[in-house]
């Protein structure tokens, strides 16, 4: 054959509609796959059944609109001035989600829910093929033991000057706060329940139900509980409060004590004094001199809500002037601090306290507007000044609403709702980073070996096969370090660290040398007591005393065969 000849390979003859060509390859080689990014955001665009309803800002302009053409330019123009277009759903929470919170940088998710566990969402992990959470924290469990009660998650909150940790806060008297990973690096002391006066106790007594951070000092945080009491903390000191705010009430029949439902520290952005504002079950609005002293509230509205309500829902606006509280007697208020006696203004809104008391109410950034949710699962975006809705969108319909939250940095609007789901909207054109990254990566294909929950170790967060470097567990500095990241002592000596490999085959030489008598499991414990028969005859321990006057035993030499031995005792017939 000369090389100017043609070389042909003959294929499988294959008719055009054979189904085996669907099995034969089409090309060799490595295939990239890319993504479509435009048709991949266009899938997430949310479909709403329902139309979306606007109030305008003046009743002027709603007598004005009336026509269909205006309805739809107005429902064009919400989508391009709320991030509301499109959507992401995280579902990975078997009961309702009761709090969000996004760290300062927007990159890391946190929820709580009332399933008792705190789940941990990494965006710069995600695909849209690939949503879950990195790693399950149990709200409940302790340094020292784990424990198998349940005890849902109320609150949980990124630091928002320094997001490395988050104040979690779940239905049990101590507070804890965890790195950003899901590690425990304090957990505040519970105080005595038999004294009397809370002014003594170094901790909380009984249930805390909320909470929140200093909005200028990193370190500190303020807990608010059913005793009474908001406890102010410093982070690197877990053994007593900072400051205790004891509140007595003055309801009929309260006998000076109430639940603290909700609480909220805020300062104006210009720059001022803060403000503490707290509610209490007997419907009592309270307001504390952020910075001090707190011997007394400089302020205190009785009755600001109906009493025996549940007030979950606080905040202050960015520049400390304006609190808006969402109660559980369907009342939405705005309070000005300037003249706390009366509220401003009030709205009637439903409430979904009786089952969801940790429902919350928020400002947006730059406090343009208001955001909170509903019992027929909508969210409200309310005008700041007349507390009128702007902007109402279904979330998921017939769950409510009940944790909501407006980052600043990204702009977009995450919600946690009653069916464990929490809804991530976002803007394409407004929104950056966070759930517009996740759904512009190529999806990924599944494999059994990418769900964490099977091959990893969901106590560390990692796989038990892995090779792990000194110092590369996330806990390994958690012991003699505060939460700045700063030595508690620095002459302390190094911790051997625990893979998870290491914790289930302990060392047989550090056994041997270090718990005394660990020799003896392997040796046959009557060899062992044989080896001092002799000495004890020679030596005894316990009868040395009576040694030379011990009496000698004397025995009749007779065999059980012989009948004329001791005279047996007569049985009886």
């Amino acid at each position: 054959m000369s090389d100017d000849d043609d070389v042909q390979i003959e294929g499988p003859a294959l008719a055009e509609d054979d189904p085996m060509r669907a099995f034969l390859p089409t090309s060799f080689g490595k295939k990239t796959k890319e993504a479509d990014i435009a048709a991949q955001i266009d899938r997430s665009k949310r479909t709403i059944n329902e139309p979306i309803s606007r109030q305008s800002k003046s009743p002027e302009s709603d007598s004005n609109n009336d026509s269909d053409s205006d309805d739809d330019s107005d429902g064009a123009d919400d989508e391009d001035e709320y991030p509301t277009s499109h959507e992401m759903i995280i579902k990975t929470h078997d009961r309702a989600v009761t709090s969000l919170s996004l760290d300062p940088a927007g990159g890391r998710l946190i929820s709580g829910s009332i399933d008792s566990t705190v789940k941990l969402h990494d965006f710069s992990s995600l695909t849209p093929t690939t949503i879950r959470a990195f790693r399950s924290v149990d709200a409940y469990e302790t340094k020292s033991s784990a424990a198998s009660e349940s005890h849902p998650v109320h609150h949980v909150e990124f630091n928002p000057l320094a997001g490395s940790v988050f104040l979690c806060i779940s239905a049990h008297p101590q507070a804890k706060i965890l790195s950003r990973d899901g590690d425990i690096v304090t957990e505040f002391v519970k105080g005595d329940m038999y004294l009397r006066d809370m002014n003594n106790t170094k901790g909380h007594v009984s249930e805390v139900t909320t909470g929140t951070w200093h909005p200028t000092d990193k370190n500190l945080c303020v807990t608010a509980g059913t005793d009474s009491t908001l406890r102010i903390w410093d982070i690197n000191n877990k053994r007593c409060q900072k400051e205790v705010l004891v509140f007595k009430s003055k309801a009929p029949g309260a006998a000076g004590r109430t639940r603290m439902t909700a609480v909220a520290w805020g300062t104006p952005a210009q720059g001022g004094n803060n403000v503490l504002v707290s509610a209490a079950l007997d419907g009592t609005l309270v307001m504390w001199s952020g910075n001090g002293p707190f011997t007394r509230p400089v302020g205190e509205i009785r009755e600001a809500h109906k009493p025996n309500t549940w007030t979950g829902g606080i905040d202050i606006s960015s520049d400390g002037r304006m609190i808006v509280t969402r109660g559980g007697d369907n009342l939405i208020k705005l309070w000005d601090t300037r003249k706390f006696k009366e509220p401003l203004l009030f709205v009637e809104h439903p409430s979904t306290s009786d089952h969801y008391p940790t429902t919350n109410i928020k400002y947006a950034p730059n406090s343009t507007s208001i955001i909170t949710g509903s019992a027929t699962g909508h969210l409200h975006i309310l005008n700041p000044g007349n507390l009128r809705p702007e902007y109402i969108t279904p979330i998921t319909p017939g769950s409510p609403v009940i944790a909501v939250d407006w980052h600043p940095k990204i702009n977009q609007i995450i919600t946690g709702s009653a069916n464990a789901e929490t809804h991530i909207l976002y803007n394409p054109s407004m929104s950056t980073k966070g759930a517009v990254d996740v759904m512009s990566r190529a999806p990924k294909r599944r494999h059994i070996d990418d769900n964490p929950e099977f091959t990893t170790d969901q106590s560390l967060g990692l796989s038990g096969d892995s090779i792990i470097t000194p110092g590369a567990l996330p806990g390994t500095r958690k012991t003699g370090v505060t939460a700045s990241g700063k030595s508690k002592d620095p002459r302390r000596p190094h911790v051997p660290q625990q893979t998870p490999f290491l914790r289930s085959q302990p060392d047989e030489k550090h056994i041997s040398e270090n718990i005394p008598l660990s020799r003896m499991l392997h040796e046959d414990p009557r060899e062992a007591l044989l080896k001092y028969a002799d000495l004890a005859k020679k030596d005894p321990v316990f009868t040395k005393a009576w040694k030379s006057t011990q009496p000698v035993t004397q025995y009749a030499d007779v065999s059980d065969d012989e009948d004329d031995g001791p005279d047996k005792k007569k049985v009886k017939r």
